[in-house]
């Protein structure tokens, strides 16, 4: 049996031997495409060669992408676990050609490979084309040999593919394969084709046609392409003989690991959960290793969806520990020798799979606390808002199944027509953030500037001033042959000491002046096309035109800053390795002039003490004035001697890896290195100084780092002692015992905060607080009431009232209310011998809404709530009472 892994190997060599180009995949993230949240087809790096907006540099390709559908137009996810060829994450093994062989070749190699390489049945395969492709259908009767009933001619859009309203398209050819009539189903295009006894496997795309708005009709395009798909895990299923993507082997692998550390059978009712587990595995794992952290929002957000899928799976199976990151390994064996990055990102993936599943069972029993919370004021025949249910599944992880489950046992039901109501205004929101950005720079502009120019010789490595010509100016949206006095533009020059940003590192700023005169201030230089450095300013002085010359400066002290700052953040980078472990990554960064910032993957607050540390080991470096070593060299060689690459960052053929001091254990290795494009200080002395300006969280999982190094770091310091010399002298003690005093000071306040509300609160209690009712308790319906405005009370204080009102009361209603800075915070318990007459929450509410709040919640034995209006405490009281009344007469 050939396994997943023989399979995709033996499909790259085939197209490999046939002078395809093997680029790899590319990153589950797009690099140029606002419209995609994830990669979803094997097309998408080639997306800007099919469109013509850049050039190719090879005529033919073929690739094992790596695709995700969990979010957006291509979402999969609710279907994973319970079809059998459904998967959030999944390879697209394809061919394409840029202009190059079209139909004929196209169907020649599909044909040989899959009869002859993968040993297919030629009597079990048949094909459709586009009902008027017949070029098509006569060039599969002659490679093929196929007749007319094996070539089945669709009308429908199943079988022409555009990229869009507008832009290339074409017809396609899909081929299947009959796995016989023990499968219920029909050929494609016949009454019963939805059943699963034909499987499409693979899709040939002829993009032959250009199509526009305007109604034109469409137009043969000039260099007819090719475009194809077909999906890894299913042509696995065709050649392994089995009907699921989930028996394949790769699968059963996964599978049988979850079976072992769960000590559960993947069996009956129970082997979804497996199937999911497996699936959103590698889904998690390959999106963090491209980069991705789960967080609230864009793709961190599907990829928190995913992971908390599996885990509450994980949990309906009994597992007692985080199970995700446990089968990480046994995920990273399978597939790391496909796709190293897997194994370049193992500790970052498992620790944060560690970190995720241990929030979400907090999160899964702050959920279960929420929905018992909630279902305290309903009585049997009422349903469950669907706004909460919907809150439920989307903040706290709940499928609408699992609530409805729990309430079920109870005789409740869910507001099913409000759950998907707000189900659909999320998928609403959703849908709008895929158009992209309004108004975006036109690719095609920048495409067409690099192909003509090759890009610029980047000089500024060794030069911060240079000399150049003008290539290209764009202004207003367009390329511009000359710019007059006044007029904001990007300029384009054949040589650059300007450095665009890139890697974080900020673009630089400076001055042009030409050889006629005119001047040009450059506020900010980018890169755009991937390599056209765009110098972004307004000419001041003069007027310029394409192929004029000029010098070209930047900010030198800028400059200068920004390269400490730079060479510090792959300094703090090792130096949080060292203190933390090495699951930190970095996971973004920002190196301006004054100050940097950089983000890196770790789940909790760093101490005092590790921040010390890495404030040390960072400055120990500098303090060894070492040189920095800088090489070129291919990426896969550079990573192979232990450079540290970025996840998801996207590195060309060659790369610059920099190394940095020695290893402050004696090791004799380098203290650091990374690779990295940006430009940096010559020995470590030149950073001079670092600081920590603060520590703190970005989003789960992701810590951040500002600092500063030279001048700014020292100010900084500076700043400190002197603050803390200020402090020293307003408390009168000397400045090596002012954290010790101050933290006396601190206890000193605290107890007397105590000891201060303890009073407010006796002196409430005792009458003497402004209390709108006498000491003892009153009769309301036959139940006694404790009823009492308590000013100055505060709302936390309030639970812990009541509670020893209700001890103290026996068998009654408690109610009070704090008024604090006019506003009004109400808590209402009632002992368990009368909750199954009297809510709690529903005499809150009563209360509430006196005061000018709304809602209010809680259990039937204990529920809170406040107002803007603390002046009508007392009719809050009354509404309390009034409640009451109204409870125990019904």
């Amino acid at each position: 049996m050939q396994s997943v892994n023989d399979i995709r190997r033996q499909f790259l060599d085939f197209f490999g031997s046939r002078g395809h180009e093997l680029p790899g995949s590319s990153s589950l993230v797009p690099q140029d495409d606002p419209t995609l949240l994830f990669v979803n087809a094997g097309m998408v790096q080639f997306k800007n060669y099919f469109t013509g907006a850049a050039k190719p540099p090879y005529p033919r390709a073929a690739t094992s992408q790596k695709c995700v559908r969990a979010g957006g137009k291509h979402n999969d996810l609710d279907n994973v676990g319970y079809t059998a060829r459904h998967l959030t994450f999944f390879e697209m093994l394809g061919n394409f050609s840029f202009g190059d062989y079209f139909k004929e070749g196209a169907i020649d190699a599909a044909w040989t490979l899959i009869t002859k390489d993968f040993g297919l049945p030629k009597d079990k395969l048949l094909v459709t084309v586009y009902h008027d492709d017949d070029e098509a259908a006569a060039l599969w009767k002659k490679i093929a040999g196929l007749s007319e009933d094996k070539i089945i001619r669709i009308a429908t859009a199943d079988n022409f593919w555009s990229m869009g309203d507008t832009g290339p398209c074409g017809p396609c050819s899909e081929i299947f394969i009959d796995r016989g009539d023990h499968i219920w189903g029909g050929p494609p295009g016949s009454p019963e084709q939805d059943g699963d006894r034909f499987l499409e496997f693979w899709n040939l795309v002829f993009m032959q046609y250009e199509q526009f708005l305007d109604g034109r009709p469409r137009e043969k395009l000039p260099k007819p392409s090719i475009d194809t798909g077909m999906g890894l895990e299913r042509i696995a299923c065709v050649m392994q003989g089995v009907e699921s993507v989930f028996e394949t082997d790769l699968f059963r692998t996964i599978i049988a690991a979850s079976e072992d550390l769960t000590k559960t059978k993947a069996q009956g009712e129970q082997a979804p959960s497996f199937n999911v587990i497996a699936d959103h595995l590698r889904s998690s794992c390959f999106l963090i290793a491209d980069g991705v952290s789960p967080s609230n929002e864009g793709s961190g957000y599907v990829l928190r969806r995913i992971m908390r899928r599996a885990m509450r799976h994980a949990h309906i199976l009994g597992a007692k520990e985080p199970l995700m990151y446990r089968l990480a390994p046994t995920l990273i064996a399978e597939m790391g020798n496909a796709y190293p990055e897997l194994k370049r990102a193992q500790p970052v993936i498992e620790a944060q799979l560690r970190e995720e599943e241990e929030r979400f069972r907090r999160t899964l029993a702050n959920g279960l606390r929420l929905l018992e919370d909630e279902l305290g004021g309903l009585q049997k025949g009422q349903k469950l808002s669907g706004r909460t249910a919907f809150k439920l599944y989307d903040t706290f992880g709940f499928p609408l199944d699992l609530t409805q489950d729990i309430l079920r046992g109870r005789g409740l039901e869910v507001d099913v027509a409000e759950y998907d109501a707000a189900m659909q205004g999320q998928k609403d929101q959703g849908a709008a953030s895929w158009k992209g950005a309004d108004g975006a720079d036109n690719p095609a502009i920048w495409h067409s500037i690099l192909e003509r120019t090759t890009g610029n010789e980047f000089l500024g490595y060794g030069a911060e001033a240079g000399e150049g010509k003008v290539t290209a100016i764009v202004a207003g949206g367009a390329e511009q042959h000359e710019l007059r006095e006044g007029a904001a533009a990007a300029l384009v020059f054949d040589r650059t000491p300007f450095y665009a940003e890139s890697g974080g590192q900020a673009g630089d700023r400076g001055m042009i002046t030409f050889a006629n005169g005119a001047e040009f201030v450059v506020e900010d230089t980018l890169k755009q096309a991937g390599a056209v450095h765009a110098h972004v300013g307004r000419l001041t002085k003069g007027a310029i035109k394409v192929g004029d010359k000029a010098k070209l400066e930047i900010d030198h002290t800028r400059r200068q800053q920004i390269r400490a700052n730079h060479s510090a953040t792959h300094l703090v980078h090792a130096a949080l390795r060292n203190v933390l472990g090495p699951h930190v990554s970095q996971k973004g960064s920002l190196v301006e002039a004054d100050y940097f910032r950089f983000d890196f993957s770790h789940g909790q607050a760093l101490t005092a003490d590790q921040i010390a540390r890495v404030e040390d080991e960072v400055n120990a470096v500098i303090r060894q004035n070492a040189e920095g070593v800088i090489k070129e060299m291919a990426p896969a060689k550079a990573i192979e001697e232990g450079a540290l690459a970025l996840f998801g960052e996207k590195y060309g053929d060659t790369v610059r890896v920099l190394r940095f001091g020695d290893a402050l254990d004696g090791a004799g290795k380098p203290y650091s290195v990374e690779l990295c494009g940006g430009t940096h200080v010559k020995r470590t002395g030149d950073i001079a100084v670092f600081s920590i300006l603060s520590e703190g969280g970005v989003a789960a999982g992701i810590r951040r780092i500002e600092a500063a190094t030279g001048a700014a770091a020292l100010a900084h310091l500076k700043a400190q002692a002197a603050l803390a010399k200020a402090i020293a002298a307003n408390i009168k003690a000397p400045l090596s015992e002012v954290t010790e005093r101050v933290s006396q000071l601190a206890d000193e306040r605290r107890k007397l905060e105590r000891e201060l509300s303890e009073a407010k609160k006796k002196l409430a209690l005792a009458g003497g607080g402004g209390q709108s009712a006498p000491a003892g308790p009153e009769t309301v319906g036959g139940v006694s009431v404790l009823a009492r405005v308590l000013d100055g009370v505060a709302a936390k204080d309030l639970r812990g009232l009541v509670d020893e009102g209700k001890k103290s009361i026996g068998s009654g209603v408690i109610a009070y209310i704090g008024v604090e800075d006019g506003k009004a915070a109400l808590a209402v318990g009632v002992t368990d011998d009368l909750k199954a007459k009297v809510s709690a929450v529903d005499l809150v509410k009563a209360g509430v809404a006196a005061v000018g709040g709304q809602g209010g919640g809680g259990r039937p034995d204990m529920a809170q709530g406040g107002g803007p209006n603390g002046a009508e405490a007392g009719k809050a009281l009354d509404a309390i009472r009034a409640a009451l009344q109204g409870a125990l007469a019904a």
